[in-house]
């Protein structure tokens, strides 16, 4: 895994913290799935992360050195959403991006951020994603998260 890769899973794994998420763990050729993790400490790019248990297991608990590098988060592909989600999700996405056009007298909504927004639109929708263990930044097929059995967060 290059150092950018590390950099772009410590950055989605922090923001999904609160959220509950899974990781698949793997030491050597042992594999250790289903790990809620609960702490990241990402001093370094071979941080480690504290866990909560093993979903699915007793009420194991600790902090075992699990490294940035040998974890991949259970996500959602975007194409998994119900259309539920996606009636709520094109409703976040609406109310977090548009933009006025100049010298026009009405509203064009556009997929882009309006600079002059104070960006809590933003917010939501990307709380909303993640809180729904989406995989909106393409983590799945760069082979940085594994894609989540259905049914894996809904007792969440």
């Amino acid at each position: 895994m290059t150092p950018e890769e590390k950099q772009l899973l410590l950055i989605d794994l922090c923001a999904r913290l609160p959220y509950g998420v899974i990781v698949d763990y793997k030491e050597n050729e042992f594999e250790f799935p289903h790990w809620k993790i609960t702490t990241i400490y990402p001093e370094t790019l071979d941080g480690w992360i504290g866990y909560d248990k093993r979903v699915g297991a007793g009420s194991e608990s600790g902090n075992r050195p699990f490294k940035i590098g040998e974890v991949k988060p259970y996500l959602r592909p975007m194409s998994s959403m119900t259309e539920e989600e996606k009636k709520q999700f094109f409703k976040l996405k609406q109310m977090s991006v548009t933009v006025i056009v100049p010298n026009v007298n009405r509203l064009k909504i556009e997929y882009i951020v309006d600079l002059e927004d104070d960006g809590d639109g933003l917010n939501h929708l990307y709380d909303w994603l993640n809180a729904h263990h989406f995989d909106y930044r393409g983590l799945i097929p760069m082979g940085l998260a594994l894609e989540a059995p259905e049914g894996m967060y809904k007792t969440e």
